[in-house]
């Protein structure tokens, strides 16, 4: 199997790059994957991992590779909304072949990637996760799907995960896709309470919504001290924003920016 890796947002590690293949042989052996780990993952341009056009590129260039059996994407950040344009119109057939895996501002890629219909989508863990403690272990789960992308059961609900900010800034553009009687998950990390409650408003207002089967919430980690205390907590104001649109709050979901972020594939 052949794993190309791209970053859409903020540049790849070397030495995450270069511990990769060696936690995979350690885990799979012989059966360990052959990762295609793109020049443009290590290219730096201000914040982002290379210019626009290179890391739209790249992505288009692996996606349309035959030879190439899945995506995932290197690491989150900020940056994947601004190639979004530049690449989903230039997939051909092969792009649809393809398991593509990964969350945080990766998100733009998979929802429209998803409203586009192109390929298996999975919110979960990507490459970068090796950095944070027990990171292997994120790393590998991930990596069992990308290399068993069948596994869920043809019963399951449908289900997508996104991190919130980013969900709730792509509705209403062309990558929303329709998430009609899905149980969606939603996570957060670094905003304060304040933002989170907005965002919350935001998502649960719009009529796309509120035509999923549930809500799910995620943790938000990292959460800024407030000034004044905001006093509620993420589950608070979830529940609060699921009551007043009408969406049923379904509990928790095991997702979030951190080593024990499940995978969740959609549809």
């Amino acid at each position: 199997m052949r794993i190309g890796i791209v970053a859409p947002s903020c540049r790849l590690e070397e030495a995450v790059a270069g511990q990769l293949p060696m936690l995979a042989r350690a885990a799979y052996g012989a059966d360990a994957p052959e990762f295609v780990i793109h020049p443009q993952c290590f290219l730096s341009e201000g914040h982002f991992a290379g210019p626009d056009a290179a890391r739209a590129d790249a992505f288009v260039e692996l996606a349309n590779d035959a030879n190439i059996d899945a995506i995932w994407f290197a690491r989150g950040g900020y940056g994947a909304c601004r190639v979004v344009d530049h690449a989903l119109p230039r997939l051909a057939s092969a792009a649809g072949d393809k398991a593509y895996l990964g969350y945080s501002d990766a998100g733009f890629l998979l929802a429209g990637l998803y409203a586009a219909g192109i390929g298996r989508i999975a919110h979960g863990p990507m490459p970068s996760d090796m950095k944070r403690a027990g990171g292997d272990a994120a790393v590998l789960r991930g990596l069992e799907w990308l290399m068993a992308p069948h596994k869920t059961a043809q019963d399951a609900p449908k289900q997508a995960a996104f991190n919130l900010t980013v969900l709730s800034q792509l509705l209403g553009t062309s990558l929303q896709p329709d998430l009609t009687d899905h149980v969606l998950m939603i996570e957060e990390v670094g905003e304060y309470m304040y933002r989170i409650d907005r965002s919350l408003f935001h998502l649960t207002s719009h009529p796309g919504i509120r035509k999923v089967a549930g809500l799910m919430l995620g943790r938000c980690s990292d959460v800024p001290d407030n000034d004044p205390d905001f006093v509620l907590t993420e589950e608070e104001v979830a529940r609060h924003w699921c009551r007043q649109s009408g969406i049923t709050y379904l509990g928790r979901a095991d997702i979030g920016h951190d080593a024990e972020n499940k995978v969740v594939p959609f549809g």
